[in-house]
């Protein structure tokens, strides 16, 4: 199996309990998870997204992690997503979405 280039993580507030009822949820997060999977597809990235558990930095959400890059993202949306990929695709982060 070829692991993919990147990794996209999505917080999707899961609790220890299973209920998905944070920040990051409650703002949009689950959307978030086709707008990026669908951008990086448009773009022929070869990447995984998915949704985790909490990353605990709710006041900085909704929060979305690159890896193998290590870029934390706080405070995406929709309209940042494609920024974000741009960038990605350049082999730049976004500076000023960067929280980590």
């Amino acid at each position: 199996m070829k692991k993919p280039d990147y990794t996209i993580l999505v917080c999707n507030s899961y609790r220890v309990a299973g209920d998905a009822q944070g920040y990051c949820n409650k703002q949009g997060a689950t959307s978030l998870v086709q707008c990026l999977a669908e951008g990086c597809s448009d773009r022929g990235l070869d990447a995984v997204v998915t949704t985790t558990a909490c990353f605990s930095v709710c006041s900085q959400g909704p929060i979305v992690v690159i890896q193998p890059n290590n870029y934390w993202y706080g405070g995406v949306n929709e309209d940042r997503v494609e920024e974000i990929l741009d960038a990605l695709e350049a082999g730049n982060a976004v500076e000023e979405y960067l929280i980590a």
